[in-house]
């Protein structure tokens, strides 16, 4: 479809969207694609466990600090201008893993490439929003729920393969081409199609908003390893919320704010941006949880566990248009509230997993929660950000991105601490060993399986939540933003 950016010049709309689809679904795999390759890391670079962790938990850090920052960047830079520099930074970043000759210079590569990712990833949400008009967002944004939710799950499928076939350096080495491929068509194809405000830049709005999530979110990134009673884990999260605190302060001082939170005085684009949050969480709980049961319990290879767990992500990469162009008919509220009822039932059934387990029924009911929240989470995130005015939109998609990244490192957390502690305290005596080794296997065994359940129920309060909060949408699809639309007002 012919359409023109902000300086009245034709572009095709398909052709851009082609673009940013693919260029997320590169830099959102990169989040997930390095777990199974953890071993070979470690025995190339002659490092532990510890340590290797942080090529996960610095381009978490890294993304989550980079999103709030997206706002002032879209809204200061042209649209191709900033795009293809994510793309390169991106690029850069990978080039700089794929070749690293030690562990440092690998730890710098990762930690550029969630530069670059933190700023795409908004970039296509705000970019997605503007250029289609409000009642065809719901199959747009469906459409980019492929990227956010295919590809976490096809990461640990396609690490597994490589891993097991070739070396870790080509799971980097892969994506070269692909994102050059992406950042060449990006440079003909992107058009400045998000208008630009030219706002100025507080200095200490940049510091508290770096310094604030990106020590909260060490904080519950080490929770899985340290425990909740850490005194670092304690004092990263007080330290990093109470400066999160005073960002947010600062905020609504400023006539020209880094990061406008008026956008939460909206009620539906608060509400949107909850229910997103919490379907995000019970997503990445699964996809954290059940590769380790697969593999600890039932003594699947890595590959194997992702090839279980790959319906699934087909399942969510299906249903995102379709419920996207659902959501354009009919609005939000009952499309999220079956998807809530398919994610209790789904997750429910979880309850019931045992040392014997087969897998289809793992990968039956992993499908039909991964079908519940594709029915949720970019349904609500476009309702939401329908609520804003056109002038907050790339606000407001970086308020709930960030959100987003937060709840997910919140809900790993707990998740994990569950899981952990539940197992712990009900692990056998290791008197019970000596005396008789079956029955200490047995009950470790039932202890971890118990600790799987519990994790499970707490992702069913998720989503019971989610279904308390979905009573309170709007029905229909309803849209405040409808003043310009490339370049003419919408009807």
């Amino acid at each position: 479809m012919i359409s023109t950016d902000i300086h009245g010049n034709k572009y095709n709309r398909t052709l851009l969207m082609t673009v940013l689809i693919t260029g997320s679904f590169v830099t959102i795999l990169t989040a997930t694609l390095l777990a199974t390759a953890y071993p070979s890391m470690m025995k190339t670079f002659n490092i532990d466990a510890s340590t290797v962790q942080w090529l996960t938990t610095g381009f978490t850090l890294v993304n989550g600090i980079m999103i709030p920052v997206s706002a002032y960047l879209i809204n200061k830079l042209s649209t191709r201008l900033m795009y293809v520099s994510a793309l390169l930074v991106y690029l850069i970043g990978t080039i700089l893993a794929y070749w690293s000759p030690n562990f440092q210079i690998l730890l710098a590569g990762r930690l550029i490439q969630a530069v670059g990712a933190g700023v795409s990833m908004p970039m296509m949400q705000s970019i997605i929003l503007m250029i289609y008009p409000p009642e065809k967002r719901g199959a747009a944004m469906g459409t980019m729920g492929l990227a956010i939710g295919m590809a976490p799950a096809i990461g640990p499928t396609l690490s597994g393969y490589i891993v097991d076939h070739f070396t870790w350096r080509d799971l980097f080495g892969m994506i070269i081409p692909i994102i050059s491929i992406v950042i060449i068509a990006a440079f003909f194809l992107m058009k400045d199609v998000l208008p630009n405000t030219n706002p100025k830049l507080d200095f200490w709005s940049v510091v508290t908003s770096i310094a604030g999530f990106g020590i909260m979110l060490y904080g519950f990134a080490e929770v899985g390893s340290k425990g909740w009673g850490d005194t670092t884990v304690i004092a990263s999260l007080i330290i990093g919320a109470v400066i999160v605190a005073i960002f947010a302060i600062r905020q609504f001082k400023l006539d020209e704010p880094f990061l406008n939170l008026n956008v939460f005085k909206t009620g539906q684009y608060t509400l949107g941006t909850l229910i997103s949050s919490l379907s995000y969480m019970g997503m990445l709980a699964a996809e954290m949880i059940l590769p380790l049961y697969i593999q600890n319990v039932l003594g699947k290879t890595a590959l194997q566990s992702g090839l279980i767990l790959l319906p699934g992500a087909i399942a969510m990469g299906v249903m995102s248009p379709i419920t996207g162009r659902l959501f354009d008919k009919y609005g939000a509220k009952q499309i999220v509230i079956t998807g809530t009822i398919l994610l209790i039932f789904g997750s429910s059934a979880f309850l019931f997993i045992g040392p014997n387990t087969p897998t289809i029924y793992i990968t039956v009911f992993y499908a039909v929660r991964m079908f519940g929240i594709a029915m949720m989470m970019m349904t609500v995130t476009t309702a939401g950000m329908n609520a804003l005015p056109l002038d907050l939109m790339t606000h407001g998609t970086a308020v709930n991105n960030t959100v987003r990244q937060v709840a997910g490192s919140i809900g790993t957390a707990i998740l994990t601490s569950v899981l952990t502690n539940v197992a712990s305290s009900n692990t056998p005596a290791k008197s019970l060993l000596s005396q008789n080794p079956l029955a200490y296997k047995d009950q470790a065994i039932n202890a971890v399986i118990l600790g799987y359940k519990s994790a499970f129920i707490v992702a069913i309060i998720f989503a019971i939540l989610i279904l308390f909060a979905a009573v309170f949408l709007q029905k229909g699809n309803t849209t405040k933003n409808k003043e310009v639309i490339d370049g003419k007002e919408a009807k």
